[in-house]
């Protein structure tokens, strides 16, 4: 029995739930601006390049997170971690709904970045860690669930509210507050799993890959680069694609869009997650090549139809790619190297959702976004036939 009259079965379970439940809504906060990015540029008068350059800002947050921070919970706790976490993701959710500068837009992003950092590294691990044992077996997929389904629930609350509410840049933000208040709460009944060391000295956690992976590794990143990079063009253009090619002004329809995407990405790694990994490889692959093969039709037809499916078809691939790729890095790697390779792997996924971003960005402003969609699915196309002509460097790996 745990303290109280609280069995230690059920305070577990219920601790884990409320990792995942702050997993979920941390996440959240990093997409909300997605669907109302064409509000901001009526509202402040800037360009759609803007909107990749703030997105590029967030993921240089995270990538500073992951090195700067990934292995301060080994030293101080999940929980102050996780704390620190809700705190950051606070401060943005406070920055945004003020919104009364495009500066405070950028330093919000920022801190959306390095909260999102924090949970990525921090947050996976302390879900398997307060998985009671009947749940050690999904606890992966719900991780999972938590990260990439928490950035497709940003994107469908932003869109909901910002067409319901007459505050379309701001209530998002205060609904997000009142979550993350909860989440902080929440984090009361969840236990502390790492036993702080006196002597523990804090270092960078600096990404690397072993040997003993790098071929796996160099497999497993042409499919990360190409499933996050789709992400990042639905996430910082596709609401301008929507607005000006499909002529399409409805908050919620740019979140829909937006959000199957990632919403198919979780699903696909839970429902499929029995698959091997060669499989997998492949069948991703294919799943992103087709949703790019749809998304170069939908833009010049000015499809919603077509751009949906395609949303759902690439998600679905975006999913296998990653998940299955990390899975095969882990599996690669020395034990006593595997953070360092994971880490590796997420700093490539995340400079793949942002340099194409911007990239796309400025192609906008020379060749127009319909040319832009069409030329960035052609690029993304190749590296799905080049991910899927390497699927037999996973074979032999343990999965």
């Amino acid at each position: 029995m745990s303290s109280g009259s609280t069995p230690a079965p059920a305070r577990q379970s219920l601790g884990f739930a409320a990792v995942v439940f702050v997993f979920a809504v941390v996440m959240i906060g990093t997409t909300l601006p997605t669907p109302i990015y064409p509000e901001y540029q009526r509202q402040f008068g800037f360009s759609g390049g803007t909107t990749t350059v703030l997105f590029a800002v967030y993921a240089a947050g995270v990538i500073a997170a992951l090195v700067g921070v990934g292995q301060l919970s080994q030293i101080v706790g999940r929980r102050p971690m996780l704390l620190a976490g809700v705190v950051l993701s606070l401060v943005s959710a406070v920055l945004f709904a003020i919104g009364t500068a495009e500066s405070l837009l950028f330093v919000g992003r920022v801190f959306s970045g390095f909260s999102a950092g924090i949970l990525t590294s921090t947050g996976t691990v302390a879900v398997l860690e307060q998985a009671p044992k009947a749940r050690k077996a999904v606890a992966g997929a719900l991780a999972t669930a938590a990260n990439i389904g928490g950035l497709g629930l940003g994107m469908f609350l932003a869109g909901l509210l910002a067409q319901v509410t007459p505050w379309p840049t701001r209530a998002p933000y205060v609904v997000h507050a009142i979550l993350l208040v909860i989440a902080g709460v929440a984090l009361l009944v969840v236990r502390e799993t790492v036993e702080k060391k006196q002597d523990a000295r804090f270092r960078l956690q600096r990404p690397g890959v072993p040997s003993e992976a790098r071929r796996v590794f160099a497999a497993a990143s042409i499919g990360a680069v190409a499933g996050f990079a789709v992400c990042g063009l639905y996430s910082s253009v596709a609401p301008n694609f929507v607005g000006t090619v499909l002529g399409i002004h409805s908050p919620l329809v740019v979140g829909v869009t937006t959000a199957s995407l990632f919403a198919a990405s979780a699903v696909a790694q839970i429902v499929l997650g029995r698959l091997g990994l060669v499989p997998a490889i492949a069948t991703g692959s294919i799943q992103l090549f087709v949703g790019m093969i749809l998304l170069a039709v939908a833009l010049p037809l000015a499809s919603l139809a077509l751009l949906l499916v395609s949303s759902v078809v690439s998600g679905a691939g975006q999913g296998l790619l990653f998940s299955f790729g990390l899975r095969a890095i882990v599996a690669a790697a020395p034990d006593d190297r595997r953070t360092e390779a994971t880490s590796a792997y997420f700093v490539v996924a995340y400079l793949a959702i942002s340099v194409p971003a911007i990239l796309a960005g400025v192609a906008e402003g020379l060749i127009g976004l319909t040319a832009t969609g069409v030329g960035y699915a052609a690029v993304m196309g190749v590296l799905c036939v080049v991910a899927f002509a390497g699927r037999g460097r996973f074979a032999g790996v343990a999965d």
